[in-house]
């Protein structure tokens, strides 16, 4: 793809659970190495939108693009073709998601963790991917926690090792769920740090977030939604200081 494709294009995204539509038609688009937040309240919507950018949740209507090519799906003249598991599998290699909950492998060390996707799904040799872990494992500041295991550790360490993992598969892309909605005020700030390092090195990121304050500081672009649609959407200073929306302003009041 040329380097002026957008990472993320969601064209009439819609997404339903039965009778509820949680996506209501979501248009917007993430360039290469953007730091991208989605706020709003929850229930809006935003959580089942990032797992519709990796197929963890197929979609109901419009189109969603990573890097050029469909999400989930191949066109061939104008119809759609549901992409084979294995295909999806080998697309959602290349997108890291961390989640609240950081889903660690308790039986599992901390480098041991970081190991598992490259090898099963990579087929990386063990000393390949032992030497990216450690690496990984040093970057996000647990150097020193290499055979800890999930249970040894706090949770801002944890979700420090589900980064690790994510970035073992070498993304193009990364997806962050709230991720630091699960810890101690206390640890939020180490996790934010990594995040922030990330985005200095150019990694693109969608972030849901209720972290206004990294939101202002590190993302390039925020949206805000409510009730599956997007409300709002903007630079992050400009909108999170004099937001244009009646539905922006009484959320900010709540939250800042």
């Amino acid at each position: 793809m040329t380097a002026d494709t957008p990472m993320v294009k969601a064209e009439d995204v819609r997404k339903s659970f039965g009778l509820v539509e949680v996506l209501r038609g979501i248009d917007l688009q993430v360039e290469r190495g953007e730091v991208f937040c989605l706020i709003g309240p929850s229930g809006s919507g935003k959580s089942t939108f990032l797992r519709c950018i990796n197929h963890l949740e197929k979609i109901n209507g419009g189109r969603l693009s990573v890097d050029g090519e469909l999400v989930g799906y191949r066109q061939k003249g104008d119809r759609l073709y549901e992409l084979r598991e294995k295909e999806v599998c080998a697309k959602r290699a290349e997108i890291g998601m961390v989640f609240q909950h950081f889903n660690l492998f308790p039986h599992k060390t901390a480098l041991a963790n970081v190991m598992e996707a490259p090898i099963q799904v990579k087929g990386e040799n063990k000393a390949d991917a032992a030497d990216r872990g450690r690496r990984l494992l040093e970057q996000v500041g647990l150097g020193d926690k290499f055979d800890a295991y999930p249970r040894q550790l706090s949770g801002g360490q944890q979700q420090r090792v589900a980064i690790a993992r994510a970035l073992a598969m070498e993304p193009k892309l990364m997806l962050f769920d709230e991720p630091t909605s699960a810890l101690d005020p206390e640890l939020v700030g180490e996790v934010l740090d990594v995040m922030r390092g990330l985005a200095r090195a150019g990694m693109t990121m969608v972030v849901v977030t209720h972290e206004m304050g990294f939101a202002r500081e590190v993302g390039d672009a925020v949206v805000f939604m409510d009730g599956g649609v997007i409300i709002e959407s903007g630079k992050p200073r400009e909108m999170l200081t004099d937001p244009q929306h009646e539905r922006t302003r009484s959320f900010l009041s709540k939250v800042l």
